[in-house]
Parts: C-alpha cells; structure tokens; sequence
C-alpha cells in the first residue's frame, strides 16, 4: 500500500511540473505598429564619424586630460545640431555636463534621455586594425572609432532624435531633458551635478532612460530569438584592498607566514567560496520573460524554479560570465604589490579586488563576507571606493511600457526583456529623484562587438546608428 501511496506522489509531482511547463509559454501580444521617424541615416552617420575623431579621453589624472578636446567636441555638437541650440540652450553643471531642456506641450513629469561623450583611453593604438579616432567607415560599411559604442552612438541618436523632430515642428507632451556627461568612464561629478540641480528645482522625471542593454542574440539559454535586454536596476561595485604587514628581511631565511603567500592564500579561499547565488527579483523577471521562449527542457527549470533553483543555481556557477553574474556579488582580484627586489620580503604586501554588488549585498555586507572567508586577523581590509547597487525599477508602469513599445516598433523581431545591469552608468545617480530609470543603449550588437567595448577595435556597422536614433525618436513621440 505505501508503494502505491509513493508511486501517486510521484506522478503528481511530476503532473504538476509537465502541467506548468506547459502553460509556461510566451504571452500574446499585437503586432506593433512602428510610428515614421524621418530620420537621415546617412546624416546620422556623418555626424558619429565627426564626434568619434574628436579625443575626448577622460583620466582621473586631471593633468593629462585635454580640456580642449572636450570644448572642441561640445562647438562640434552646436555645430551639428543647431536648432536643438537654440530651442533649448545647454546649461553648463558640473564639470563637464550639459543639460538641454525641451520645454513640453503641458506641466507634467518630463522625460531624461542620457549619454555621455568622455571615452576611455585607446590603450595600444598599434594593436587596432584601423586608427582608433579615425571615425572611417570601411568597405563593409563599419564606422571605426573609440566611442562608437560607448557612448557617442548613443549621444548621437538623441541628438538625431530631437534635431529631426523639431525640424518637423514637434514639441513633446512633456518636458524632455538631455543630459549628457564627459566624466562617466571616471565616476566623475557632472551627473551627480545635475541629479542635484534638478532636485534643486523640485523636478521629479517620470521616466530616465541611459546606456545599458542591447538588442542581443544567443546570450540566452535555449532562446533563439533576438532579445532585447532592458535593465531595470544594476550592481553596485566596490574597490577593496587586502594588505599585510612584516618586519619584511632576507628571502634565504624566511619565517613561517610571509605576507604574499597569506595574501594568496586569501584570495584562493575567496575563489573557492563565491558569494552566494541567489534569485534576486530583477534575475527572476529576465527568467520568467525569457524562460518561456527556451527549449522544453529549459522551460522545465524555469516554469518550476520552487523546485529547481538549486540546478540553476549551479549552472549559473558552472558556467560563469554574465549568467553567474545575474545569480550573486561577483570579487575579482586585479592588481597586487609586493617586494621591489626578488630576494627581500616585503614590509608589506597588497591585493586589490573589484566587486560587483548584488542587490542582496551592500558594501558592508560583502566586507564582511570577505573578511569571515579570508579568517586571518593579521590581513588587512580597506575599502578604496564603491557604491551601493541601484534600486530595481518596476515593469509594471507606463514608462516601461513605453521603452518597451519603442523597443517593439524598432526591432519587431526582439523581445525585450528586463535584466540587471552588470556595469554602472550614470543613471544610478538619477534614482534619488525617479523610480523608473531604464539602461538600453539601443544598439543591435553581437558578441564580438560587445567585446570591442573598452577594448580594441570599437566600431559599429553604420546601419545601427540611424536605428539608434529611430527609437530615440519613437521614445520622444509618446512622451
């Protein structure tokens, strides 16, 4: 009898995990119905390769950043865009930001579209494949540059956006901001700057829109569909130094514990023992969104997580990337010091780390994380600098669902899907004072292209530039 009790069990468990996977499928949706934007692709691509020749490097060496590189590039923008100048003249905050206001129709919470023009350093300029600030486009119709992802595509577009609308007479619902930053690479002060002016003037956006995702493909699981990954929140990161101390001496009579090996040491149990996995609210939206367009086996996992999250959590840990990202706080150990001579112990020994924060961690939490796995009171633990990680932003809004229109008119074919932001943009900043800041840099870009970014060889084909700038415009049209 207690056999046949079991056997029932069992083909109800079972029953109820085929019965939910089955009803875990895409949900209906119409068709969208994409607005005309009359954006100039060519024009749009002119005014990139223009912005990208322009060596906007930003340093936190303030000594070798060239100022004049920056007030070339913002003549260049009143050059290129003059009937945005002049609608809605850029107030100069902080110390390299420009906020345009574009005064609406009607009183009610205007909309931020964001970008900035700094760019990091090209590092080997002998290793790229063209000039890094070159702005050519090739044979196969890419435009070359440091920035052309990041973010000057981005700034481009928005500017596109509003210099073509307003050369057809449109003027917004709402007011619109254009807030544009040269110090993001460095953390810089310019967006904290006008966070704090518009909060000064009592001004609350309905909707803040930044860099962050892209039209992505094959970054999912068993989803082949292209997916438009939209963050609704992102990680917060960390600098942290583990350092020792020693009476240091001759490397031929070494004591017991010297300070690189204990260091060491540390960091080996830090690697052996991740932070935990765990299922933050923003990982469960991208599941959920995108789970149900997976493989059956797949959707098996997804549409039943009560049961099997510890198998996706593993998964997450075994195939690392941006996937285990998603699940915990990451710790990656970057740079370490030591002894100036081979045969001296040095007086002290140091390692750095970045972390990036889940939303379950604050920086003290994963201080102190660190500090129960390393278990050596002789170590040392400084925070260099950090930020904690964003709020989530819902997908229960109208402004999300405008992102998500705008997202649907331009790249039909996409689904878009809300994700955590792995990296920090200045958007972060802008939370104090709205509750719907999205990060979607409005870019189809595949994966080898997303590598470029930071890296060598930026560029990007020319087609994506006036797509870019096609759903700024779509955003701006329902604001």
């Amino acid at each position: 009898m207690a056999g046949w009790i079991v056997l029932i069990l069992v083909l109800l468990f079972l029953a109820v995990l085929l019965i939910r996977t089955a009803l875990f499928r895409p949900k209906a949706e119409q068709p969208a119905e994409p607005a005309e934007t009359g954006i100039d692709y060519d024009r749009a691509t002119d005014h990139l390769a223009q912005m990208i020749r322009v060596k906007t490097v930003s340093s936190r060496d303030p000594a070798t950043v060239d100022e004049g590189e920056f007030e070339r590039f913002r003549a260049l923008l009143r050059e290129l865009y003059p009937l945005t100048h002049e609608a809605c003249p850029p107030e100069r905050i902080g110390p390299s930001g420009l906020l345009f206001h574009w005064k609406g129709k009607e009183s009610g919470a205007p909309t931020v579209l964001m970008a900035h023009y700094d760019v990091v350093p090209p590092g080997d300029r002998t290793a790229w494949k063209r000039d890094p600030f070159c702005g050519e486009i090739d044979e196969n119709g890419v435009l070359w540059g440091r920035g052309t992802l990041d973010t000057k595509g981005t700034l481009c577009g928005i500017l596109e956006a509003a210099e073509t609308l307003m050369r057809k007479g449109f003027t917004p619902a709402h007011d619109v901001y254009l807030s544009f930053s040269g110090d993001e690479e460095i953390m810089g002060a310019s967006a904290p700057a006008i966070v704090e002016e518009l909060q000064r003037r009592g001004i609350r956006p309905a909707l803040v829109l930044d860099e962050g995702g892209a039209i992505v493909e094959g970054a999912f699981p068993g989803v082949k569909e292209k997916t438009a990954v939209i963050g609704t929140c992102e990680k917060g990161q960390m600098d942290v130094e583990i350092s020792m101390k020693s009476k240091g001496g001759h490397t031929s009579a070494p004591p017991p514990k010297t300070p690189v090996a204990t260091l060491c040491r540390a960091v080996a149990a830090i690697d052996r023992h991740p932070f935990p996995a765990a299922l933050t609210p923003a990982a469960a939206e991208l599941f959920d969104t995108l789970g149900r367009h997976s493989t059956f086996a797949l959707r098996l996992v997804f549409a039943n997580l009560w049961c099997f999250l510890p198998v996706l959590k593993l998964i997450c840990t075994k195939a690392g990337g941006e996937l285990n990202a998603l699940m915990r706080t990451t710790c990656c150990f970057t740079m370490m010091e030591g002894s100036q001579a081979a045969n001296a112990i040095p007086t002290q020994a140091k390692m750095t780390a970045n972390l990036r924060l889940s939303p379950r961690d604050t920086m003290e939490t994963a201080q102190a994380y660190l500090r129960r796995v390393m278990k050596d009171k002789d170590i040392e633990l400084h925070r260099i600098q950090g930020t904690d990680p964003s709020p989530i932003s819902p997908t229960s809004t109208p402004e999300w669902a405008r992102v998500r229109a705008a997202v649907k008119e331009t790249w039909p074919q996409a689904i878009p899907a809300p994700y955590m932001m792995v990296a920090c943009s200045d958007s972060r900043h802008f939370c104090k004072i709205c509750g719907n800041v999205f990060r979607f840099s409005a870019m189809e870009l595949s994966k080898e292209e997303r590598g470029c970014i930071h890296g060598l060889n930026e560029r990007v084909p020319v087609e994506k530039i006036g797509r870019a700038a096609e759903f700024f415009t779509r955003v701006l049209l329902k604001s």
